[in-house]
């Protein structure tokens, strides 16, 4: 049997803008606060990233780095360590996958965060706590700049620097593949689920 690829989920490059929001610890709740969970579908889950703290009283805080200008033209997020803890709620990626955010470097995740996180195609590659200062910083200075995520070389480009990252090879393979989409792994045997369909008896009452 030959490997499995489809072609047209592979993610091998991710290039763009990024925000910065390197504390650590940042909870399921922080970025979407438990209020939402209410919501019948994640259409509208973007609008509410870190809500409680981009608004305030009311009004909008300008500092905060999801609402600086060109914040919502990002396609990166640059986080700190243990990134995505608490509750394993899936309205956390799946908020700031509306939003536009492509992919997370972190010092670190919680596991099902991450795991969530792939099974919507937002790839999580980690660096250690030094290089997350190192790109902070540089994106402090160079706001409209954008970085780029190699998955086949495993590196980060930051201005001419080239940064090794980290992340499992399993779910790396499986971005390069395209088989991080458990549907359309299903959709590519169309015959046999309909042969299960078909031989299963509560259906045909």
């Amino acid at each position: 049997m030959s490997e499995l690829i489809i072609q047209e989920k592979v993610i091998d490059n991710i290039k763009g803008k990024a925000i910065s929001k390197t504390a650590n610890d940042q909870n399921t709740d922080d970025i979407v606060p438990a209020r939402y969970l209410k919501e019948i579908t994640f259409e509208k889950m973007g609008e509410y990233v870190y809500i409680d703290e981009r608004i305030k009283d009311g009004n909008k805080v300008e500092e905060h780095p999801f609402n600086k200008s060109g914040a919502s033209e990002a396609k990166i997020l640059l986080a700190g360590a243990n990134y995505g803890c608490g509750s394993s709620r899936e309205h956390a990626p799946q908020a700031l996958h509306k939003f536009g955010i492509n992919a997370i470097i972190a010092e670190s995740f919680a596991e099902i965060f991450a795991g969530n996180c792939a099974s919507l195609g937002v790839v999580c590659v980690t660096v250690s706590s030094e290089i997350i200062s190192k790109l902070a910083e540089y994106l402090e200075k160079n706001p409209l700049a954008e970085l780029e995520i190699d998955l086949n070389k495993k590196m980060i480009t930051c201005g001419e620097e080239k940064i090794e990252f980290d992340m499992p090879e399993g779910r790396r393979q499986a971005f390069l593949k395209g088989t991080w989409d458990a549907m359309a792994i299903l959709q590519q045997d169309k015959e046999g689920i309909k042969k299960i369909e078909d031989n299963l008896e509560y259906l045909s009452y």
